[in-house]
């Protein structure tokens, strides 16, 4: 049975907060969507920013055959400990973990980690849902987006960009918010897929998040007023209608699949 290392994002209060308001974490929604695809496999977790002893309770990155690094409200261009916390963990994972699937927020930790830039986003924001991702002649190559659509929606919730990738980086998708929607790049012998989506959280969360952040989307003019909020989420739920669950999560059970080669 092979054996992955699930990283949160999430400080341990934003976690409290979701619960409290019954809405799963972002690695409960990562737990119960790799479920969807097997379970065969043997699961750990880890939570850097919340964990200042995280190299001494997860000893052996080598024992892994893969990582996923989830979602996260934190802007990795604000320096604090948990979020160098998370940095340095995820140089260790690239030099002892080789499969990793950096999702969002872990993308950009990803990516920062291995020498790119990461700013807030110039052309917009992703509230909940992101809109036609071209996957570009590279992708359609990359097993990440086998049997994908070349041009589709997903959910998202984002602010930020990656704005320089690390050295021989592929990129493998984009939209008109995000240059940077997929991509693969090495360093030491980890093979890094990123995605600046959440093919592993649903419509309904999404939507549920908006609510639940209403005060601060407003506070940070992420939307106008209520009346915006509420016509955003009914474009979503229409979304939602339409959307297949297996296609929405075609990234997820290719990396499972990559996971799983030799």
């Amino acid at each position: 049975m092979k054996k992955i290392l699930i990283v949160e994002g999430n400080l341990k209060e934003e976690n409290q907060q979701f619960t409290n308001a019954g809405i799963q974490t972002h690695t409960e929604s990562l737990k119960d969507s790799i479920a969807y695809f097997t379970k065969n496999l043997e699961i750990d977790v880890a939570n850097p920013s919340s964990d200042p002893k995280v190299f001494e309770n997860i000893k052996n990155l080598e024992e892994y055959d893969g990582l996923i690094w989830g979602g996260s409200s934190l802007n990795i261009y604000n320096d604090t400990i948990e979020i160098r916390r998370q940095i340095e963990f995820m140089k260790e994972s690239q030099k002892k973990i080789k499969k990793i699937l950096a999702i969002c927020w872990g993308m950009q930790v990803a990516v920062t980690a291995a020498g790119g830039e990461v700013r807030k986003c110039q052309k917009g924001t992703h509230r909940g849902i992101a809109h036609q991702i071209q996957i570009n002649e590279n992708g359609l190559k990359h097993p990440l987006y086998k049997n994908k659509k070349n041009n589709f929606n997903t959910p998202a919730f984002n602010f930020d960009e990656v704005s320089k990738v690390p050295d021989n980086a592929i990129l493998l998708s984009s939209n008109k918010i995000n240059k940077v929607q997929g991509l693969n790049f090495k360093i030491n012998e980890c093979d890094i897929w990123g995605i600046q989506y959440h093919p592993e959280i649903s419509y309904d969360k999404m939507i549920r998040l908006i609510h639940f952040r209403t005060e601060r989307l407003i506070e940070k003019k992420a939307f106008e007023d209520q009346k915006e909020i509420d016509n955003h989420v009914q474009m979503i739920e229409q979304e939602n209608q339409i959307s297949n669950k297996d296609l929405r999560m075609i990234e997820l059970r290719n990396w499972i699949g990559y996971l799983n080669e030799n």
